[in-house]
């Protein structure tokens, strides 16, 4: 009976040999929509620690990663050109495959057959198969598709290039429009409210700010990071943690580039007896990496999530700009938060005569326009990525700075008065008219 039903139904063709044929390309680009969708998985889901040992193990597989996830932008418009692509090659594949195959005699088994056999396959094997293998293994699927994907970045660049535009029209026409609307709207609210203390004001403002300020914004740059070189003894990691007053100090290897873990003062608080040849780095603790263009909304619920409170910013390269703490986030909305440990606030210039004045080396460009009252902004066309005073010099003239030497931008004159070889150390900063 059932064999009677499926006669009437379907009819079966006699086999011929080009139906392998059609077999093993279909196999293969389900192989190709696998790779596709699990690539997207598998690179974006690498933690820091694996980003860190591809950085640090230089091979072409290696820099093929780290140069696909320097544009992912680009990166994604590839994955999606190419899984489409292949996804409907495999779908006209498989409905020609049915054709040779069988003939359907009604519509309704047909398109059962065509569409919904086939969508569940393309599913099952291009899609939740290796999304889930990558989840778990993203290192190994990274590696199997990086050399591929990169050259396919280059084959599809001027597609990816197309749809890297249109997304970003429709974004500024949007999202961002949208979101700039809303903040207009609260910041018209504060100032509508009926007498707001000050603190009251600061601390909306900071909620309001909150979403789109970026980790580069609050961190504590480079220079100032208080680090231990993990083949220091004993005796001079306690000196170090006394006269740092931290609680959490990174460890590095060679070079501030290479920090190794984060040393926990607390850990150490009941071997402080110990001798010089205490192996004090048996205590270390894995180090927490964040991106510098990171909203510092999402870092911190990364912090709730992982449990910690201070993480390492580094670029794209894997080098370390600075350090950012649980209290720099909370900061961010309440104000200062100040304890006994903290030293007096440093002051970063002085006023030597009318519109004259002497700033730190590392002062920011921000704070040199608010004391002689430009525009925001006015150093934007000149700073490139700069962010202090020295910084700005050094974009401009593109050569190491010596004492004496001048730059004059949008009317303002600045002269290194102190500098100890390569190091900036002073900068006099003159308003001209």
């Amino acid at each position: 009976m059932n064999t009677l039903f499926l006669t009437t139904i379907v009819t079966f063709h006699p086999f011929e040999l080009s139906w392998v044929w059609s077999i093993v390309v279909i196999i293969l680009l389900l192989i190709c929509s696998a790779l596709a969708s699990g690539s997207e998985t598998a690179l974006f889901s690498l933690s820091p620690s694996q980003l860190e040992s591809i950085r640090t193990r230089e091979n072409g597989t290696n820099r093929a990663i780290m140069k696909l996830l320097s544009d992912q932008d680009r990166l994604l418009a590839t994955i999606l050109i190419f899984n489409n692509l292949v996804n409907i090659l495999v779908i006209s594949l498989c409905n020609n495959f049915i054709d040779k195959m069988m003939s359907i005699h009604n519509g309704g088994w047909e398109f059962a057959i065509k569409t919904i056999a086939v969508t569940f396959i393309l599913l099952l094997f291009g899609e939740i198969i290796p999304k889930v293998y990558s989840s778990y293994n993203p290192l190994g699927m990274s590696k199997i598709i990086a050399l591929p994907l990169e050259f396919l970045t280059r084959l599809f660049r001027p597609f990816a290039w197309v749809l890297e535009k249109y997304s970003d029209a429709i974004q500024n026409r949007g999202l961002v429009q949208h979101e700039n609307i809303s903040m207009e709207e609260i910041e018209n609210a504060l100032e509508i409210t009926e007498s707001p203390s000050a603190t009251e004001k600061d601390m909306l403002s900071g909620i309001v700010q909150f979403a789109s300020t970026e980790v580069e914004e609050i961190m504590h740059p480079r220079m100032d990071i208080r680090a231990i070189d993990k083949d220091e003894n004993f005796a001079e990691v306690k000196r170090i943690i006394i006269e740092s007053g931290f609680s959490r100090i990174p460890v590095y290897n060679g070079s501030i580039d290479h920090i190794v873990g984060m040393l926990y003062v607390k850990d150490m608080v009941r071997h402080i007896s110990k001798g010089d040849d205490f192996e004090w780095q048996r205590y270390l603790r894995p180090a927490f990496y964040t991106p510098e263009h990171k909203k510092i909304n999402e870092l911190l619920e990364e912090f709730q999530t992982q449990k910690v409170h201070i993480a390492v910013v580094v670029d794209e390269y894997g080098s370390t700009l600075g350090l950012v703490s649980l209290e720099d986030i909370l900061e961010e909305i309440v104000g200062e938060i100040s304890d006994e440990s903290d030293a007096p606030e440093e002051i970063l210039y002085k006023e030597v005569g009318e519109g004259i004045y002497l700033f730190e080396s590392k002062a920011t460009i921000g704070l040199m326009e608010e004391v002689l009252e430009l525009k925001e902004g006015t150093f934007d066309d000149s700073r490139g990525e700069a962010e202090t005073i020295a910084g700005l010099m050094l974009e401009a003239k593109r050569e190491f700075l010596k004492k004496g030497d001048k730059l004059t931008l949008h009317s303002v004159r600045l002269t290194v008065t102190k500098a100890s070889g390569h190091k900036v150390e002073e900068i006099k900063v003159e308003k001209l008219g």
